[in-house]
């Protein structure tokens, strides 16, 4: 297994997309737009990989030059509860440091605070809708 970096438009990327997908849009019947995919050239796309197979995602979206959001974490369905969401997180965490950054934010799916909580982040707003369900923005200081 692998923590990595990988390029925008490479296969990697592809399987990214692919299993962001299936386990972040589909259920909630949306799709990636041509405009959306092309923005994320500009992010830092983290991988979790073994044999060749995606098993979980992320990515790093600049918001200021001290701080960076976490955003699109997906897990593998049957993976989740392994440790893998965690190695991802704090492999964000490394390299946003190693970036200089000071501070990670996200929007996290009010179904997922609780994990977000055990890694140190704390809830930063009211809940809100954004994709059809409820969010809050979390934080953690670096």
């Amino acid at each position: 297994m692998a923590l990595k970096m990988i390029q925008h438009g490479s296969t990697e990327y592809e399987q990214m997309v692919a299993l962001r997908h299936q386990l972040l849009r589909k259920p909630l019947g949306l799709q990636f737009t041509q405009e959306e995919l092309a923005k994320e050239k500009e992010n830092i796309l983290l991988a979790y990989t073994d044999d060749d197979t995606m098993e979980a995602c992320s990515m790093l979206v600049k918001i200021s030059p001290d701080t960076v959001r976490l955003r699109q974490l997906a897990v593998l369905s049957g993976l989740q509860g392994k440790g893998i969401g965690r190695a991802m997180v704090q492999f964000a965490e490394n390299l946003a440091r190693d970036n200089r950054y000071h501070k990670i934010i996200m929007h996290a799916r009010q179904d997922s605070i609780h994990f977000f909580e055990k890694l140190g982040y704390q809830v930063e707003s009211d809940p809100f809708i954004e994709l059809t369900i409820p969010h809050v923005v979390m934080g953690k200081e670096l």
